[in-house]
């Protein structure tokens, strides 16, 4: 099925412009009449509640993210404001700290003031997304799933989660623990999942429970819990960290008792922002942050275009870049 940004491309115009030759704002007669050649060409057709919806939106869309202090959510916040404005959207940037009362306030905005649709990284499993879907806007969720029939971009977390303790114990290391966010939050979940899957596959009878740890997905939360593992009678050789705040916080706690890598492993789940360690130290298991905010942001504004397709879920994969040496 044709999009608008088909019909975009083969009339060589905007996203923008095709919506604005459906919607019935002014736009220059040779432009109208590229739009409706592309759009009979590739049978496009919007649909008509779609249209009726946006001629009673403002050209802005709503991010709600849990954390604007994290670098994951600030990077794939540009890649939704760079795709947003090049089809003439603004965006409005919303911080939820995780609580469901703040991000239920955000989404009465965004019906409020008449947003033609909301990306969302929700809270956590418990997000109310009926009001803003019963008003007809589109919903794309990002980074994490929702009980909704919207669509969505996710990361292959569990996929993740397994290259970055692969690699560990590719390394030389054998008591590999695993520190995440939130348990009852999908990512860390399956994240964990992933990480406890390498390490029985290559060893079945390997007990990495007492090896588990789930804490805040900020820097305070990988400190408290690297402290706990460094406390069992037997502490872990290396650590994988289930994103990028928490494996500062590991670090900085390893670094203070002279455990830097290689001497204790690392492996991070999405990027190292800050660190006074030499980034080769460290396995890093890259997110695609960014390509997420575009793929997320493209996907909202097909849904403003009229596109009715089924919702659909794009999963984004990782890329390893692995620390140079082993274990001493």
């Amino acid at each position: 099925m044709a999009t608008i940004y088909d019909v975009a491309e083969l009339a060589g115009v905007s996203p923008a412009t095709v919506s604005r030759v459906f919607n019935g704002t002014s736009v220059s007669d040779d432009k109208v009449a590229a739009v409706r050649d592309a759009a009979a060409k590739l049978s496009f057709t919007p649909n008509r509640m779609a249209r009726s919806l946006r001629r009673q939106s403002s050209e802005v869309i709503a991010l709600v993210i849990p954390d604007i202090e994290n670098p994951y959510f600030t990077e794939m916040a540009r890649g939704v404001e760079d795709v947003a404005s090049e089809a003439g959207y603004s965006v409005v940037l919303c911080n939820s700290d995780s609580q469901i009362e703040k991000e239920a306030t955000y989404l009465r905005i965004a019906i409020a003031e008449h947003m033609s649709g909301v990306i969302i990284a929700t809270a956590d499993e418990s997000s109310r997304l009926d009001p803003i879907l019963a008003t007809g806007r589109p919903v794309v969720a990002v980074d994490r799933g929702t009980a909704y029939d919207v669509d969505g971009v996710v990361m292959a977390n569990r996929a993740a989660g397994m290259s970055a303790a692969k690699e560990l114990w590719d390394a030389g290391y054998r008591r590999i623990a695993y520190i995440g966010g939130p348990e009852h939050i999908d990512t860390a979940a399956e994240r964990a999942a992933g990480w406890r899957a390498a390490l029985t596959g290559v060893k079945p009878d390997l007990d990495v429970d007492e090896l588990a740890r789930f804490a805040s997905f900020r820097v305070e939360g990988g400190r408290a819990a690297m402290e706990e593992l460094l406390a069992l009678p037997q502490p872990p050789d290396a650590v994988v960290a289930g994103n990028n705040l928490i494996g500062v916080g590991a670090i900085q706690v390893l670094t203070e008792r002279g455990l830097t890598p290689p001497r204790v492993g690392v492996a991070v789940i999405g990027s190292l922002p800050f660190t006074t360690l030499s980034p080769s130290a460290v396995t890093v298991v890259r997110l695609p942050a960014r390509h997420m905010g575009v793929t997320a942001a493209r996907m909202l504004l097909e849904r403003i275009g009229g596109d009715t397709q089924p919702a659909r879920t794009v999963v984004l994969r990782s890329e390893v870049q692995p620390a140079r040496g082993g274990r001493d």
